[in-house]
């Protein structure tokens, strides 16, 4: 499991779904590409995308066992928050202790902290078992006609 299941899951089941059965619209929006530049110009003596399994870490610090998670704005942040949490989960897994997370949204000059405690965890085991469910359907769920949609990579797939 990834962590853009994690973040699509609370955003839209249905871009959830999509996404996991290959069809991805990502490389065609201009938001994510402004997203990914942010990420990679923003802390650029850091080891950026590090690869643990599934999850992509946008960089680690080693030292100080926080995970930062860069994001260009936090209108979902929500989603964002989870996502670090999963990321934490899958390295405690690992046996590393003590991690943190910090979401830095660079343009805004802000950080978020971010802690996983026990009750998230057992919240993230519905969760994976719900992501499971989402992505083994066989059709996609339906549309959600949110406000954010008209901005969403998958907006002709849903709408046209």
């Amino acid at each position: 499991m990834t962590g853009t299941q994690i973040h699509y899951y609370f955003l839209c089941y249905r871009k959830l779904w999509l996404f996991t059965n290959q069809i991805d619209m990502e490389q065609n929006s201009d938001t994510v590409a402004m997203g990914k530049f942010i990420s990679e110009s923003t802390y650029e003596r850091e080891n950026h995308e590090i690869k643990i399994d599934d999850i992509v870490l946008d960089f680690y610090d080693k030292k100080n066992k926080v995970i930062h998670e860069v994001k260009k704005s936090d209108k979902m942040e929500e989603t964002h928050i989870w996502q670090v949490k999963y990321y934490i989960s899958v390295l405690e897994e690992k046996g590393i202790e003590g991690v943190t997370g910090e979401i830095d949204y660079p343009k805004l000059r802000q950080k978020v902290n971010v802690e996983l405690t026990d009750s998230d965890r057992s919240k993230l085991i519905g969760i994976k078992m719900d992501v499971l469910r989402i992505i083994q359907l066989s059709t996609p769920p339906d549309v959600i006609n949110k406000p954010f949609c008209k901005n969403c990579s998958y907006y002709d797939l849903c709408y046209v």
